[in-house]
């Protein structure tokens, strides 16, 4: 299989209510014909083929979402190593690496309807693709990675059952989150989008607002702790038909809610914000990011060995230019200014 790549074409496609749309029924399409069985040791299973106003995060009134009960640093991970532990070991026996991704956050990880197999490509998807060509140089590119669609709710889950060995899906560094996580490698913060002619101005006026964020997402645990009188829960509202409309599997689904007038307003990280402002003229950001947060990739809990092996890989992503080069081909027009992130509170690495 040969893999191609397209940016601006699909993007402009993509714009708008009926991209958004087409988008999600591409996905559903698609989604029903690659899931293919992918044989490991004798057992089967379901392999997917399966994207702040713009700038670099503010540190102005920031605060830095982690648990709050939280001892220990939560950006704090194990040293980079060319190691080859039992969970390494698995992979390279196997000769594939499963990652668990997104499919419709349009520049980290969204279907290409230019390409061959309708592949999904993005920022996310080239990270993922350089941790698989260093664990598995002697394999071939076309298949020494598998990308399985997750959900945010269910990227834990899928880690602890051994469905994945990895998730690289925009998914925030925290204390909360019961997995072993790499060094940060994007910095983001917490954003409001709402409707262009919308009287919210910023993640404080949302009390009584019915706002729609992800399930398992930081943007609804950092919501709860800043603005309790939001209405981001089933309990908090007496009508039934906004119950089911405040929790979502995917952040997409939250863009699609807003559009349809069933919420007020969208929570999620600047940079997922970003891209669904690029889909929709009528959206825009409403106030600055409220958090500071750091993207990692992360792996079942204890996976040590692994998560050293892609701790080195991403300091060598970062430093040989490949980062920089991704970013400019995916997120640089819309979130213009970022680095790779160094230690949290530093600009670069």
């Amino acid at each position: 299989m040969t893999r191609k790549r397209t940016t601006g074409n699909a993007v402009g496609r993509m714009r708008g209510w009926g991209g958004v749309t087409g988008m999600a029924a591409a996905c559903a399409v698609t989604a029903s014909f690659t899931l293919l069985p992918l044989l490991l040791g004798g057992s089967g299973a379901a392999a997917d083929a399966s994207a702040g106003a713009p700038g670099t995060t503010s540190t102005t009134h920031v605060t830095r979402a982690r648990a709050a009960d939280c001892t220990t640093d939560p950006w704090a991970s194990v040293s980079p190593a060319d190691a080859t532990g039992d969970k390494v070991g698995e992979i390279k026996r196997r000769g594939r690496l499963i990652v668990g991704v997104d499919q419709n956050s349009l520049f980290w990880a969204s279907r290409d309807p230019e390409s061959e197999e309708n592949e999904i490509v993005g920022f996310d998807i080239d990270l993922a693709e350089a941790i698989a060509e260093d664990i598995l140089p002697e394999v071939r590119k076309d298949v020494r990675v598998v990308f399985r669609v997750v959900s945010t709710a269910d990227r834990e889950k899928m880690l602890e059952n051994g469905d994945i060995d990895l998730v690289v899906r925009t998914m925030s560094i925290n204390c909360e989150k019961n997995v072993t996580f790499s060094t940060p490698y994007f910095r983001a913060g917490q954003q409001v989008i709402a409707s262009k002619d919308s009287d919210i101005e910023g993640y404080e006026s949302l009390a009584g607002k019915r706002v729609c964020t992800a399930d398992g997402s930081s943007a609804r645990t950092v919501l709860k702790q800043k603005v309790p009188d939001a209405i981001q829960d089933p309990a908090q509202t007496r009508r039934e038909e906004d119950r089911s409309r405040l929790h979502v599997s995917n952040q997409l689904d939250c863009l699609a809610r807003l559009q349809l007038g069933e919420v007020d307003a969208v929570v999620t990280d600047d940079a997922l914000a970003a891209a669904q402002i690029a889909q929709d003229p009528a959206v825009e950001f409403k106030g600055t990011p409220f958090t500071e947060e750091y993207y990692g990739v992360a792996a079942k809990k204890g996976a040590t060995d692994l998560v050293a092996r892609v701790n080195r890989v991403l300091a060598d992503y970062s430093r040989d230019g490949r980062w920089t080069k991704s970013y400019e081909k995916w997120l640089e027009e819309q979130l213009p200014g970022k680095t790779p992130p160094g230690k949290p509170g530093s600009e670069a690495g």
